[in-house]
């Protein structure tokens, strides 16, 4: 569901039905209970939405105003706290944390989501006492008040893009592409990203295409623009498909014909990858040190009716030994995500730039170990779901400059389904959100393909 698509539904809902506003004003309690998870405890919103039971238990459409509520809270955060600033008419951000929080849901539905303001305020008001913020209530009052009547002439004077970005990661942007890449960046980021559906049968596509109601892409992905619980569309519990956005898809493309073929996924999970690689007739060894994460790649292949093709094991990827040097490795390395904050909007709330500098390390030692068990001939493919060079151009280079034995083997436009605009001048692969932006955009991505001697 786009926010687009959410705002007209929600500015329908009858905020005057006794019973409805009961649901309302409890799916508003668990987004204020969510929020605080992910920006004060840091834990990932899709985690902190499949393990809160009282999200679960909303009715869909409940669940459905909560989840656009937090996505779009922390999709334009800075915005919001500009808002929240300006209607409080002082510099420092109100405390304790739940009144910053309360107060940004109250402003996303004011601005972003077509609520009524009545309805936002007063519900707000009723929050902030149920939360120990009695004494704020007049304030809450106040500020709702205050952004519902001057909000249109304070966001034109936002630049919604840099506002909406962490100063150290538009830095970042900048130095990698130039200032008018990076505010396309940034501008991407804050639309919310399409469903993209990978096939386990590609020669089935017309036909898929038809039932989904979707549109087929040049990289070979279905995409469905309309919203929906994924597991309740055709095809999703036959096992007929999986959602895997369309810059995902094209690492394991890239290998060619691996029928037959031994591949070693060195982290796997949560296993989109490796049911490109099964699908395509290849035997997987699928690697994770997480055992929870690898329990979820294990149903997954279950589902799609490939568990025969997979071997998953938990394994630090940097130590394991094969029986035998694998032909074919791909190494989708952990990263900072930051290409899927159109996806994730938390990504860009939890990333650090340490965090950045600690997982460039394990990206080296990543592949620093799959060059040194990949047979002599065998062919690597490096990606990273990560726009900063650091943790992708930068690190393939690093690579091909330690490692005399290893060459580039450049892609060409027909490998990514013509799309030259995806292809670096080295012959690297470099998806950025704006890319295919009259289809909806893709996740940014990184991809290098490598060859040893």
């Amino acid at each position: 569901m786009t926010e687009q698509q959410a705002s007209s539904d929600i500015s329908n809902f009858p905020e005057q039905d006794h019973a409805s506003s009961a649901d309302m004003l409890e799916a508003r309690q668990i987004a204020l209970s969510i929020l605080g998870q992910v920006l004060q405890r840091g834990q990932p919103l899709d985690q902190a939405l499949d393990n809160d039971r009282s999200f679960t238990a909303l009715p869909s459409r409940e669940k459905a105003f909560a989840r656009m509520m937090l996505a779009t809270s922390l999709r334009r955060s800075g915005q919001l706290d500009d808002f929240i600033r300006r209607g409080a008419d002082r510099d420092e951000i109100p405390h304790p944390p739940a009144l910053l929080h309360l107060l940004r849901l109250g402003a996303v539905q004011i601005v972003f989501m077509n609520v009524p303001d009545y309805a936002v305020v007063d519900t707000a008001v009723r929050l902030a006492e149920q939360n120990g913020l009695s004494r704020q209530k007049g304030f809450v009052n106040a500020v709702l008040r205050r952004i519902s009547e001057h909000h249109r002439d304070w966001t034109a004077k936002q630049d919604e893009a840099r506002i909406n970005t962490p100063e150290w990661l538009m830095k970042l942007w900048i130095e990698d592409y130039g200032l008018r890449t990076a505010a396309e960046i940034a501008q991407a980021n804050l639309s919310e990203a399409p469903l993209d559906i990978s096939l386990k049968d590609p020669a089935e596509m017309e036909h898929w295409a038809g039932i989904l109601e979707a549109s087929i892409l040049p990289t070979g992905s279905l995409r469905r623009i309309s919203g929906g619980a994924v597991h309740t569309l055709p095809g999703f519990d036959d096992g007929m498909w999986w959602v895997q956005d369309a810059s995902a898809s094209l690492p394991a493309q890239l290998f060619g014909d691996v029928s037959g073929q031994t591949v070693l996924d060195m982290c796997a999970a949560p296993g989109g990858k490796t049911a490109q690689l099964a699908a395509m007739g290849a035997q997987v060894i699928a690697l994770d040190r997480s055992t929870g994460r690898l329990k979820r790649l294990q149903d997954n292949m279950r589902r799609l009716r490939l568990e025969d093709h997979v071997h998953a094991e938990s394994a630090d990827a940097s130590e394991w030994a094969p029986a035998q040097a694998p032909e074919y490795i791909l190494l989708d390395a952990p990263c900072s995500a930051t290409g899927t904050a159109r996806r994730h909007p938390d990504v860009l709330h939890l990333k650090t730039m340490q965090d950045m500098e600690r997982l460039m390390d394990m990206q080296a030692r990543l592949l620093d170990h799959a060059i040194e068990i990949l047979a002599p001939g065998g062919v690597l493919i490096y990606c990273t779901c990560s726009l900063q060079k650091m943790e992708s151009e930068h690190q393939a280079a690093a690579a091909l400059s330690r490692h005399q034995n290893i060459r580039r083997l450049p892609l060409c436009a027909a490998d990514v389904g013509g799309m030259d605009a995806l292809l670096t001048p080295e012959g690297d692969v470099r998806v950025l959100p704006f890319h295919m932006a009259p289809h909806g955009g893709m996740d940014g991505f990184y991809i290098a393909r490598l060859q040893k001697m």
